[in-house]
């Protein structure tokens, strides 16, 4: 049975989303009938404007009535308990996430640090997971790395986290949240997540994790930026050039913060919409993998197809400009992948052995 909590969330999202519809519609009414060379109108007058005023005041009626009944009802539906985040969940808040925590919604999902593999002890290792996932992304397909780098010595706890939000918060939060993680730290991100950890070790400023940190390893992380935002912006920036397409963009710029942060990997607030110049963190041993998803690739790597989603090039942070280059400790790319597939290919994890396979001893 679904929690309360999350059926109050899906319905506010719901009613939210007619309403958006209903405004989005009206917009492109206004702007047909406008007479040419006047002003641009969001909102339809006389009957057809009392119209779309109705559909969105019964949406917001039954949407706030059914918000009341569900919360009534929470306590005869009981308490579900702490539960994993559902893909669907998790896939909302990647896309929707920034929306979700400014309305308070209660689909929106928190931060918070969860153990993976029950009773494993040692070194901590944070998995960091991607854009749209969760922590239990970490364990698909016949694959768990979790044990397998338990195995190692390892404490793997996942983090959970609202994806949609911008790369900078979840960067910030992430390094106050860190401070109450105990002894050496190795920090193990996939695509975003590797952003995520990056941005949190850049405002860690005088942190006592950071002296304790001793690897960041990173998994199809776009270092340099993802091309397939850089469309998505192309796209919106289209949509805005013809009054009459005008208010599709409003729908093309809801994509979330998260999402637009990955055009350039803006790890800071003040990187938002630029590419940031963050080096990796000094002292520490940085990793990075990259795929692609061609089985027989030519040429220099930096030129190679990626995985789908990231090229090599940004996963490995190799930039024609040398200010812009990362410095890895070691890289390592895996032909005929997948971007989704770096989380559960065994010739992946056996280099992810490979790299954390002597654990410092806890301080």
């Amino acid at each position: 049975m679904p929690r309360p909590q999350s059926l109050r969330g899906a319905t506010r999202l719901a009613t939210d989303a007619v309403t958006g519809v209903t405004d989005l519609v009206e917009a492109m009414h206004a702007q047909i009938m406008r007479r040419p060379l006047t002003a641009s109108r969001q909102r339809t007058t006389g009957i057809t404007g009392l119209v779309y005023r109705s559909v969105r005041g019964v949406t917001q009626l039954v949407g706030g009535g059914l918000d009341l009944a569900l919360g009534a009802l929470a306590p005869l539906l009981g308490q579900a308990g702490a539960e994993d985040a559902s893909a669907v969940q998790a896939a909302l808040n990647g896309v929707l996430g920034d929306y979700l925590e400014a309305t308070a919604n209660p689909l929106a999902t928190t931060m918070s640090l969860r153990p993976l593999v029950e009773g494993a002890t040692g070194t901590p290792l944070v998995l960091l997971h991607g854009l749209c996932m969760n922590e239990a992304q970490w364990r698909r397909d016949g694959s768990d790395f979790p044990a397998a780098l338990a195995a190692l010595g390892y404490q793997p706890l996942g983090l959970r986290y609202n994806t949609g939000r911008a790369i900078w918060r979840n960067g910030a939060d992430l390094a106050a949240l860190l401070d109450g993680v105990p002894g050496p730290l190795t920090l193990l991100g996939h695509s975003m997540g590797g952003l995520v950890a990056r941005s949190a070790i850049a405002q860690a400023g005088g942190r006592r994790w950071t002296k304790r940190l001793q690897r960041l390893v990173t998994l199809g992380t776009p270092h340099l930026g993802a091309p397939l935002e850089r469309g998505g912006q192309q796209v919106q920036q289209l949509l805005a050039v013809s009054a009459y397409s005008r208010p599709l963009a409003g729908l093309a710029a809801r994509r979330s913060a998260g999402i637009r942060d990955l055009r350039h990997a803006s790890l800071l607030e003040a990187d938002e919409g630029v590419a940031s110049r963050i080096p990796l963190p000094a002292g520490v041993a940085c990793y990075a993998v990259a795929a692609t998803t061609a089985k027989k690739p030519s040429g220099p790597p930096a030129r190679w197809l990626g995985d789908g989603l990231v090229p090599v090039a940004s996963a490995l942070g190799q930039h024609r400009e040398a200010a812009r280059r990362l410095a890895f400790t070691d890289t390592a790319v895996f032909t005929g992948l997948g971007h989704l597939a770096l989380q559960t290919d065994a010739a992946v994890l056996r280099q992810l052995q490979a790299w954390l396979a002597r654990p410092s001893s806890p301080a």
